[in-house]
């Protein structure tokens, strides 16, 4: 029985830090492994239920169909530079480069494992995609090309994470992406885009240019996004005690700046899967007048469950956001509350100084009596009210901070209307006379 292999683990490369794979792989026989025991299928993707879908052009090679070759995807920051690549000092001598749309594309870059040169597309998401070339390869091309150039990573992972898929070249194939295998092929000639009249040395077909650009623009997506999973992993894992220190001792257990902080962390990942110009929900401007491109780029895209996985990773958001709310709130009443007891230690100051003060009189005799009593009384009076005063302002402002209302706006006489259509000065406005 042919089994598809899946496999999301963390291995360790020769001379390359410690890396998060994902691969899809098809093998044409079971293989049994004696050392480690077999792990349950999942069958919850959709390209893993759809492998089965390759296995006929796997088995069933032809006299015009190439032999299966790697495509892999690394993702080693959060954003690239692309402009940066121009600067490279070597560019020259890494090979034919160039600017293709919103990618930068090496059409020749080292040795795959026929010794053929393979191809890469770097994007601006902070991934790149070689088509061709193995892993050790693709290490070498993150090494020596990205970098080589100053400046190029914005926001450098700490684990870079890889996708990993198969493709053959047959052209009398339709190009598709057919189970887990991606068929390169014939491509109906595009709508809008004219394609340049000559092309660099390639190792590929031309004809398949844009449908590699269109595939690897999906697959730059889903890395980016499996490195940012694995980010708000990390930082809900940081706040995963909050709620354990609430339930055992009533506080947070931890400051509000560090809470600030905390947020400003949240809303930078909500940024980065929403807002920003190479985000995970919408469709690239590029395939709007060409439908064959887009349908490559979909049908990649379901493969991997980019959609679904950016829901997924929107709904964790907003869990954080509300529970980081609502330790703000319990910040907010502890700070109020300590106010409360400030103003009530400072009022019961004041009364004492006031007895200590106007004491000997208090304690006196017939009418001076009366008048040191009734104007100490007066004087504690005066106090409580401002005290009281003071109390209702605290808890009014908090309460209206809680509810986000803004305070409404008063209007002067000179501000209010006269009656007709525009607002302008009343009559009995000084100003005016």
């Amino acid at each position: 029985m042919l089994v598809r292999a899946f496999s999301r683990r963390f291995c360790l490369p020769r001379h390359t830090p410690q890396i998060a794979r994902r691969t899809y792989a098809t093998p044409a026989q079971d293989i049994p492994d004696s050392d480690s025991p077999k792990k349950p299928r999942k069958s919850t993707t959709p390209l893993r239920r759809s492998a089965s879908a390759s296995l006929p052009i796997r088995v069933n090679p032809t006299p015009t169909r190439s032999s299966i070759q790697t495509v892999f995807t690394l993702a080693t920051a959060e954003r690239y530079l692309l402009s940066r690549i121009r600067t490279h000092p070597q560019l020259q001598s890494l090979g034919t480069s160039q600017k293709f749309h919103d990618a930068w594309w090496f059409s020749r870059w080292g040795k795959g494992k026929a010794g053929d040169p393979g191809e890469v597309f770097v994007f601006s998401n902070g991934s790149f995609v070689c088509w061709g070339l193995e892993e050790d390869e693709a290490h070498r091309f993150a090494l020596e090309v990205i970098g080589g150039v100053p400046g190029i990573e914005i926001a450098p992972l700490r684990a870079p994470e890889t996708e990993e898929l198969e493709f053959v070249v047959d052209p009398i194939e339709t190009t598709r992406l057919q189970g887990d295998l991606i068929i390169l092929g014939q491509s109906p000639p595009l709508n809008e885009i004219t394609p340049p009249t000559s092309y660099p040395p390639m190792t590929f077909p031309p004809e398949t240019l844009f449908a590699r650009y269109a595939f690897s623009q999906a697959l730059s997506r889903s890395t980016a996004l499996s490195a940012l999973e694995v980010a708000l992993d990390e930082y809900l894992s940081s706040m995963a005690l909050l709620p354990h220190s609430l339930a055992k001792t009533g506080k947070p257990g931890m400051g509000r700046t560090a809470l600030v902080k905390k947020l400003g962390e949240l809303m930078k990942f909500r940024q980065g899967l929403n807002l920003n110009r190479e985000n995970f929900s919408d469709v690239p401007d590029f395939y709007w007048t060409e439908p064959e491109l887009e349908k490559y780029f979909d049908s990649m895209s379901d493969a991997l469950d980019v959609k679904v996985r950016t829901d997924s990773v929107n709904d964790k958001i907003t869990y954080a956001a509300e529970a980081q709310s609502v330790l703000r709130q319990l910040l907010t009443e502890t700070s109020t509350h300590r106010m409360e007891l400030v103003i009530i230690a400072l009022i019961a100051v004041e009364v004492v100084i006031a007895l200590i003060r106007d004491g000997p009189e208090l304690f006196g005799s017939g009418d001076a009596h009366h008048s040191a009593t009734d104007q100490a009384q007066a004087e504690l009076e005066s106090v409580l009210r401002r005290a009281e005063a003071v109390l209702r302002k605290t808890e009014a402002e908090r309460r209206e901070a809680a509810a986000g209302v803004r305070k409404p706006i008063t209007l002067t006489p000179a501000m209010a209307w006269d009656g007709r259509r525009h607002p302008g000065p009343r009559d009995d406005d000084p100003m005016w006379k």
